[in-house]
């Protein structure tokens, strides 16, 4: 336990009595030094203590040994340890102690109930599946709860069959920025501990109930109108209410609100009263078991704070622990017992306080809460009141379940996507294999020692890069990259890249196999897929585990979509009305509407950065969107990096079979078509902005942008910084190509490398940062947070940074000043050493903590064979560190010259949001919507 410098207590303890009203127990704990509370009486000492910790507390504090009996340094020690089990003591990663027939259970299982995992106990299997204890686990009686007079512990109302409380009508939350509908209705029943066999049986039980639920209502996207935008049952121990808490979620478009509520009941109830099919069973066993095994690999890569925040969690719910790997014994040991009438009849409890909503001997939801719009969009009308009543809900929840169910038919699942005989077809047809990376030499593999990092290329012309790591055990991560993005769109195409991805993504079909196939072809092989588009590429993401040809599923499936993809009308329906409704939420987010007039100032109303509008969308069609997504997966426009734990032979036999055999073209044209992009010309009158959002609660917030390079030294008159700091530095500032220090260290020249502009300015983010903090918000009081963030782009020749503000209306105007100040303050209040040094101390140790993962080589392999990002190459990720502890204040000046700051450069937006507001954004203002806040961070998937 550690201890706080506090000074030594009185014997009488006034002063210690005094602390702990001053200290606010409840909230954060004085501890005194040791001599000074050995030297105080324990009498007032425990009634201290007593008036103010929680008995909780008292019991956790009184298990390390009582104040009075402390002796000598081992007999502390060994007090400290005595709530730990031997194993502790000597390293290994068990947890907790517990009885021969208790069951202890681990953490960081994403698909699964923390209580899933345990460890395989002494005891056997028969007695702990009838719930029956040891003789020694009957010995532990509960200590009954003591009542604490501060924060006493919340009386909870169950929702449990047969208890009597009177039925809340649903309560409705209304408010002029919620943009759509949504509606939760909460179930409380106490916890059910897991501490043995029987136990953890329950939970996996639910946890395969629940699964196949997800999966069902997902499926109902196959309707061309979906009424609801999600439908989530969350079933989950919490420790903060104390009690287990299902939550069912339901968001829509609030014109379909009750065809929401109607599709959620109704699945609810078909599901409970039929039940999962064996076929749906077998599966999610599976794939739980696949992910519990993924993890008991990884146990010795999970982070120190993730393991002490599960026990912290599990023991203050009365869960036993045990780490990952014996937790997944102990989930084998109980699989094989479960069956599909037991998984049924656990699951249809957890869903009996829908399922039976309404019924005499029903359990009751614990509350029905309904987040609604004061206001809706109606076509042809405009923007026209939202009415709604508790008993329009409660109608809808009922009509729902009535209405007529059927069992959910089996569905056929595939093995694999491409059989062996189609494969071996392809092969004889494609002929694939490696060609040369260059033109002047015949090489066809380019591998580096130090980073370990492999180049392939294919003859169809796609570019291959892959690293070898143990960060995580047999996993995997492969990106494809696809060069264009929405930088491709023109004026009469605005949004046709951003709606197409979008579409491919949400048909989710390839050759023959339906979106349901496809999906539970995932879920068997343990598969996380994603298709996003920014600015500049189009990219595919995929996580998957290499045990049972993991991978080669993962390969199949990209092949199908590159060789096969499916574009259906209802998906490019259901995109369209997606951007749709994002694009009219903009008015209702203070920080979306304020970035939004910033981004269309700044980048002169071009709508390649910013959300499509109604009239572009319009303008779409299914086969506009397909080709203008298809135009660009053409072979030397494509590169696949992958980082995992695999071999050479694995990740080079799936790269020929199933990237090889791809009918990818070999030529590309999309940089001609890419349209000038320039930011708007000084003077005008957009150069400064305001929004006014009318709102509840008086805030403010700002964006203060401006150019700056990408990040290859490329700005947007398309000029090479390089040739600019060549001629005005000349030849005596340039240092020699490479040298050491004193200290031995070497030292390379930054100004020449390619990556001059990426190190300086992230250095130069840094120091920003940290000014603004410690000036804006530390010394003048003016925010709540500041930030510093550079966007720059990789393949379009600009850059931009932003300021972002969290304010008051009556401090706003001031906190930009001063945040304008710092920007160009810089000249007057030098940058000294001890800022560049805490600055690359800072990136240096991201740099090393991130490297122990597979993502974070994603991110250093992409473009590293990109035509289009023609300066990147191996050096820039072997000398990254290097060029960081090489940089010197005088290159980052030279940077930030290049970064403008003056007057006629500077875009800024203050955004604020009270009762009384001043002249509010209209939907003429809004010819474009905003991505997000995309333009306020960084590259995403990019490092480099």
């Amino acid at each position: 336990m550690a201890s706080f410098p506090s000074p030594p207590l009185a014997p009488g303890l006034p002063l210690a009595a005094a602390a702990v009203r001053r200290s606010s127990l409840t909230r954060r704990s004085s501890i005194p030094l040791r001599p000074s509370a050995l030297a105080a009486p324990a009498n007032p000492l425990r009634c201290t203590h007593r008036r103010a910790v929680s008995p909780r507390l008292r019991r956790r504090t009184e298990a390390l040994g009582a104040a009075s009996a402390i002796g000598g340094v081992g007999e502390e020690r060994e007090g400290c340890l005595s709530c730990f089990p031997r194993s502790r003591r000597r390293g290994r990663p068990g947890l907790a102690r517990f009885a021969p027939c208790a069951l202890p259970h681990t953490s960081g299982l994403s698909s699964l109930h923390s209580g899933l995992t345990g460890a395989k106990l002494p005891g056997g299997l028969a007695a702990t599946l009838t719930g029956e204890r040891s003789p020694a686990a009957d010995k532990i009686k509960p200590v009954k709860r003591e009542r604490q007079a501060i924060r006493p512990p919340v009386e909870h109302k169950w929702s449990l069959p047969g208890v009597a409380q009177d039925a809340k009508p649903p309560a409705i939350f209304q408010h002029e920025l919620i943009q759509s509908f949504s509606i939760n209705m909460f179930c409380k029943i106490p916890v059910n501990q897991v501490q043995t066999y029987k136990d953890l049986r329950s939970v996996l039980m639910k946890r395969i109930f629940l699964s196949a639920l997800h999966f069902r209502i997902n499926t109902r996207y196959k309707s061309s109108n979906p009424p609801f935008t999600s439908v989530e049952l969350d079933h989950s121990d919490s420790g903060r209410e104390g009690c287990t808490v299902t939550t069912l979620t339901v968001t829509a478009e609030p014109q379909n609100w009750r065809s929401a509520i109607k599709v959620a009941v109704h699945e609810v109830r078909r599901l409970k009263e039929f039940g999962v099919t064996m076929g749906e069973m077998t599966r999610y066993m599976d794939a739980l078991i696949k992910d519990s095994e993924q993890l008991a690999m990884m146990i010795d890569s999970v982070p120190s704070v993730d393991n002490l925040d599960f026990i912290m969690e599990s023991d203050a719910l009365g869960h036993t622990v045990m780490d990952q790997l014996q937790g997944h014994e102990s989930l084998l040991a109980v699989a094989e017992t479960v069956t599909l009438e037991e998984v049924n009849t656990v699951g249809a409890e957890v869903l009996e306080f829908i399922s039976d909503y309404g019924k005499p001997d029903a359990p009751l939801p614990a509350a029905i809460v309904a987040c609604v719009p004061k206001k809706v969009h109606m076509d042809g009308v405009g923007e026209t009141d939202f009415e709604i009543h508790p008993e329009e809900i409660t109608d809808s929840i009922k009509a729902g379940l009535e209405e007529p169910i059927y069992p959910e038919p089996e569905l056929e699942v595939p093995k694999e996507l491409i059989t062996q005989s189609e494969l071996e077809d392809l092969k004889l047809q494609r002929k694939p294999s490696f060609a040369s990376l260059s033109k002047e030499e015949n090489v066809v593999k380019i591998f580096d020692d130090e980073t370990g990092i492999a180049q392939r290329r294919l003859s169809n012309g796609i570019s291959i890069n892959y690293k070898i790591t143990q960060n995580e055990a047999r996993v995997g991560v492969m990106r494809l990259i696809v060069g264009g993005g929405r930088a491709t769109e023109d004026s009469e195409s605005k949004g046709s890249v951003i709606v197409g991805v979008r579409t491919l993504s949400e048909g989710g079909c390839v050759g023959n196999f339906s979106r349901e196939q496809v999906e539970l072809f995932c879920v068997n092989n343990l598969i996380n897929c994603s298709l996003e588009s920014n600015e500049e590429f189009i990219f595919m993401e995929f996580r998957f585990a290499l045990r049972d040809n993991g991978m080669r599923a993962a390969f199949q499936l990209l092949h199908m979509v590159l060789e096969h993809n499916v574009w259906l009308e209802d998906a490019f329906d259901r995109a369209t009305q997606l951007y749709l409704s994002y694009y009219r939420s903009i008015p209702k987010s203070l920080e979306r509407s304020t970035a939004h007039k910033l981004m269309l100032a700044m980048l002169n109303h071009d709508e390649r950065f910013v959300e499509p509008s109604p009239h572009s969308l319009q303008k779409l069609t299914l086969q506009s969107v397909k080709d203008a997504v298809m135009n660009q997966f053409v072979g030397d426009n494509m590169e696949v990096s992958i980082v995992g734990d695999f071999t050479e032979e694995e990740v080079e036999s799936c790269v020929l079979d199933y990237l090889g055999t791809v009918s990818a073209p070999k030529s590309s044209k999309t940089e001609e078509r890419i349209e000038k992009i320039s930011f708007l010309p000084f003077p005008s009158d957009l150069h400064f902005q305001q929004v006014y959002i009318k709102d509840t609660d008086e805030r403010a917030c700002a964006y203060i942008a401006g150019p700056a390079p990408n990040r290859w030294g490329f700005a947007t008159e398309g000029n090479d910084l390089f040739n600019v700091i060549r001629s005005s530095s000349g030849d005596a500032q340039v240092s020699e190509s490479a040298n050491s220090d004193l200290t031995g260290r070497k030292h390379i020249d930054v100004r020449s490398h390619s990556l001059f502009f990426g190190i300086t300015l992230s250095l130069l983010a840094e120091i920003i940062n940290s000014r603004l903090f410690t000036t804006v918000r530390d010394s003048m009081g003016l925010t709540y947070d500041v930030s510093f963030e550079l966007n720059l782009f990789d393949k379009l020749d600009l850059g931009w940074y932003v300021i972002a503000v969290t304010s008051t209306p009556s401090k706003v105007h001031k906190a930009v000043d001063a945040c304008k100040g710092v920007l160009r303050g810089l000249h007057s209040n030098k940058i000294v050493e001890r800022e560049l040094d805490r600055a690359k101390r800072t990136l240096l140790m991201k740099h090393e903590a991130e490297t122990k993962t597979n993502a974070y080589w994603l991110g250093l392999l992409a473009h590293l064979q990109s035509s289009s990002v023609p300066r990147k190459e191996i050096s820039c990720i072997k000398e990254l560190t290097m060029l960081y502890e090489s940089a010197t204040i005088e290159d980052l000046y030279l940077a930030y010259e290049h970064l403008k700051v003056d007057e006629s450069s500077l875009f800024a937006c203050i955004g604020i949001a009270g009762a009384e507001s001043g002249e509010e954004m209209t939907d003429d203002e809004l010819d474009m919507g905003l991505h997000g806040m995309g333009p306020i961070g960084g590259r995403g998937f990019t490092i480099l």
